[in-house]
């Protein structure tokens, strides 16, 4: 095969892969269902663990920031293909991740390190996948507080689920401090100035 013919696969394989990652946009996450109200989708999710976790790990020089950024941007794209369970879902429905994720980097370029972040996430056993995984659930925690100042009083039974799952020391910190604020106070005190 001539160089440009494999580019060209090469690339039409690239187009394919983020118009399948790009399907995040548009798949909703379930567990609102049974907060009662709201929705997000995965990627505003994902969006909103990468930016958490940045915060988080910025001061931590022995944290990769690169790797912990990538394992935030890649952990949900599974559900490109599988969807988003929920805790209840997955008492029913098991979820072949490993299959979905070896169909979909199918044919990319070093498709491996896509397959190699998403099984270290799953893991979680490096400083960078247990900070991600603390930072999936703060984006999860900072939904229900905003849930419950404007109104939800289920939100806040949801809460005490979440921060045991927290694992460091910083992100139970972080969490703490989410729950004093009110969700709009960012703005509103500059109001009130």
């Amino acid at each position: 095969m001539k160089d440009t013919e494999k580019e060209m696969q090469d690339e039409r394989a690239l187009a394919k892969f983020l118009f399948e990652g790009a399907m995040l946009k548009r798949i909703w996450r379930t567990g609102y269902a049974f907060l009662g109200k709201g929705h997000e989708s995965v990627a505003a999710h994902s969006y909103g663990v990468a930016l958490i976790a940045l915060m988080l790990a910025n001061d931590m020089p022995d944290i990769d920031m690169e790797k912990l950024l990538k394992l935030c941007i890649v952990h949900d794209l599974p559900e490109a293909r599988t969807g988003d369970a929920n805790a209840v879902n997955k008492l029913y429905v098991k979820i072949d991740e490993e299959a979905a994720v070896s169909d979909m980097i199918k044919g990319l370029d070093r498709a491996d390190f896509i397959a190699k972040l998403i099984s270290e996430y799953r893991k979680c056993k490096t400083p960078e996948a247990v900070l991600a995984h603390d930072a999936d659930q703060l984006d999860m925690l900072f939904s229900l507080k905003e849930h419950m100042d404007t109104g939800s009083d289920d939100a806040s039974r949801w809460i005490p689920f979440v921060m045991a799952r927290l694992k460091t020391k910083r992100a139970r910190s972080l969490a703490k401090a989410l729950l004093k604020e009110h969700w709009a106070s960012w703005w509103m005190e500059r109001l009130l100035d």
